[in-house]
């Protein structure tokens, strides 16, 4: 599979980027990452947007396997594309930065077990 040959650097921004904007102008900044990647005509992110959209994020040597892998990663609800509010999730949980700030918080406001 091309996903797995493929390897790219990843630098995860997300907790620097609130802290620095603050979470709602993040939250703004996901959004507007929505829009760039969407369909205007139906207002998801599909296959062929993501495709036809992918040099914006430097992904233009990806192949199709991987963006379907994209997309099947953040559809929650089966139907083959990224509604906003499953954009948003993604990018949370692709960004390990976000998910370990997200585990202390609950942690720490007793919501969360700890797990060993």
């Amino acid at each position: 599979m091309a996903l797995m040959e493929a390897s790219y650097d990843f630098e995860d921004h997300f907790p620097s980027m609130i802290e620095r904007l603050g979470a709602e102008a993040f939250i703004g900044e996901l959004c507007n990452g929505f829009i760039l990647l969407m369909d205007v005509e139906i207002g998801l992110i599909t296959f062929e947007s993501l495709k036809r959209n992918s040099f914006l994020l430097g992904l233009h040597d990806m192949g199709d396997d991987e963006f379907v892998c994209m997309l099947r990663e953040g559809d929650l609800d089966g139907d083959g594309a990224l509604s906003q509010m499953e954009f948003c999730i993604l990018m949370f949980r692709l960004s390990p930065g976000l998910m370990d700030e997200s585990r202390l918080w609950m942690m720490n406001y007793g919501t969360l077990p700890i797990l060993a």
